[in-house]
């Protein structure tokens, strides 16, 4: 039998690889992002996440932007059921590979 941890509403899960889905999340803000660093990104590679179950679900990506250069993302996706998409909530910039992913406003 395998046994599923889910986090505690409100808490952070743990770390994951990035998958499609949260690659499909940063193409979506791509360009919020850009708009509001002031740069044009030719990468932009989700790395890892992490998530935080509310009224919808907050996403904390890692996202690789060239080099050893990261920008960790805080987007938040709403119930499926308001048909609203992803909407980036803040950015982290000057990060590296490194980095650990943490809650952030």
């Amino acid at each position: 039998m395998t046994t599923f941890i889910c986090p505690m509403y409100g808490g952070l899960s743990d770390v994951t690889d990035a998958n499609e889905v949260i690659q499909e999340i940063c193409d979506h803000v791509k360009s919020r992002v850009e708009q509001k660093t002031g740069k044009a990104y030719t990468v932009f590679t989700a790395k890892s996440c992490r998530s935080q179950i509310i009224a919808g679900t907050n996403y904390f990506i890692k996202v690789h932007v060239g080099g050893n250069d990261h920008v960790h993302l805080r987007v938040y996706q709403s119930l499926s059921l308001t048909g609203t998409g992803p909407e980036l909530i803040s950015i982290k910039e000057f990060k590296t590979h490194d980095d650990e992913i943490e809650y952030f406003e």
